[in-house]
């Protein structure tokens, strides 16, 4: 595996500092809120080391709802893109904190963003571990962002390339 990569973009201990400082930033912004209305909504599959990592820091009582969304096939997104989405959680009255792995075009986090907003929850917010300098992503909604990162390809802490890498304890570029 880690011949496949050409370079490491971001170290484990770095990631894990970083997860510790959003972790600390969401629980300021959640602070006044019920924790009984709080649901943290994570993007699977890519979001699942991170999530892990970022629920031990959030010291709080939260509803977690898993669901599924992918945009990728191999190294680039869907043609059609149209991002493939599971069933959306129930969210009516909740305070949501929506956390996925990546946003690049912005196309999958706006379109699970705007479904959650349809079901009335009281407030809504995003964190993503990584952030595409990209126009298409740097203009998404997105409070709590771990890393701006270039456009390159990168796999290891839950993402992947083919369903390979995710269990890479650090963010690599893969080599083409």
């Amino acid at each position: 595996m880690k011949q496949d990569i050409d370079r490491i973009l971001i170290a484990r201990g770095a990631i894990s500092d970083r997860v510790r400082s959003l972790g600390e930033d969401i629980t300021k912004s959640l602070e006044d809120v019920e924790e009984q209305q709080i649901a943290l909504v994570a993007v699977m599959t890519g979001s699942l080391i991170f999530v892990a990592d970022l629920m031990r820091h959030l010291p709080m009582k939260i509803q977690i709802q898993l669901m599924s969304a992918t945009s990728y096939i191999g190294k680039s997104t869907k043609t059609n893109n149209d991002p493939m989405l599971g069933k959306l959680p129930d969210v009516k009255d909740l305070h949501v904190l929506l956390v996925d792995d990546i946003l690049d075009s912005g196309k999958t986090l706006t379109r699970i963003r705007n479904g959650l907003i349809e079901m009335e929850p009281k407030s809504i917010q995003s964190c993503v571990l990584l952030r595409k300098k990209l126009d298409s992503a740097m203009s998404v909604p997105c409070e709590h962002i771990g890393f701006d990162i270039e456009d390159e390809f990168v796999v290891g802490y839950g993402l992947d390339y083919d369903g390979y890498y995710r269990n890479f304890p650090d963010i690599g570029v893969i080599s083409p």
